[in-house]
């Protein structure tokens, strides 16, 4: 077992290769800067000009510094209020791009028999797009209300709750993984922020992905240069 082993900015912690890809049958992905190179929030939030007071909550939230993900999410929502729906469609086609290799890593677990969960504490706008756009077999995101097309600066309340935060992503891997009939042992986990480390800890294998401090040293891994297939170095 590996205390801590850096190949150009692929750092292998607590964690021994070489493992199969095919050895796991699921990998769950966040999505705002894991498998997308943008915090959806702040670039809505840059339509009504507050992205600068939204991206200051966004980056402490991911830090770890704001503890609770629900609070943060309910006040940074608020002040999209009034932002038309139009802006979701233009913040998706003008500023969202996949990150390095994320359509190369899903492609290859994928072709080696994992199925991919997204789970995300942006928005089902984005990750219906995102998930169909790289096949990805389910998803659970948070909801905007919106009204006379406009957000009201509201979250809506789904059949699993309200917002998506660190214990509905640790939860739903469960809930996925207990539905495809496989042990934790078996699962992936990557991401980028505090509100992923709960899923990323229940997880066989965890993975940050150009991550916050705190997470960069939880992780098992951790891939601090290059894009999201770096994983398939280490996972043949």
């Amino acid at each position: 077992m590996s205390d801590s082993i850096d190949t150009n900015g692929l750092v292998l912690q607590r964690f021994t290769p070489p493992l199969r890809l095919r050895d796991f049958r699921l990998i769950a992905f966040d999505m705002d800067s894991t498998l997308i190179n943008i915090e959806c929030i702040d670039e809505i939030a840059d339509a009504v000009g507050k992205k600068a007071e939204v991206a200051a909550i966004t980056e402490a939230t991911m830090r770890g510094e704001i503890k609770d993900f629900k609070e943060s999410l309910r006040r940074r929502v608020a002040l999209l209020q009034g932002v038309p729906v139009s802006a979701l469609q233009e913040v998706y086609d003008q500023r969202l791009r996949l990150n390095p290799g994320a359509d190369i890593l899903v492609a290859a677990c994928k072709a080696a028999g994992l199925k991919v969960l997204l789970v995300s504490g942006g928005f089902t706008f984005f990750a219906d797009r995102v998930k169909a756009r790289l096949g990805i077999d389910f998803a659970r995101s948070n909801l905007l209300d919106e009204a006379g097309g406009r957000l009201t600066g509201r979250v809506v309340q789904q059949s699993w709750g309200d917002i998506c935060d660190g214990a509905e992503k640790r939860r739903t891997l469960l809930e996925v993984a207990s539905l495809l009939g496989i042990s934790t042992a078996e699962t992936i986990a990557v991401g980028d922020g505090a509100n992923d480390l709960p899923m990323m800890g229940e997880a066989g294998l965890s993975v940050a992905f150009h991550a916050k401090p705190k997470v960069r040293e939880q992780a098992m891994v951790a891939i601090n240069e290059g894009g999201l297939d770096r994983l398939l170095d280490i996972l043949k």
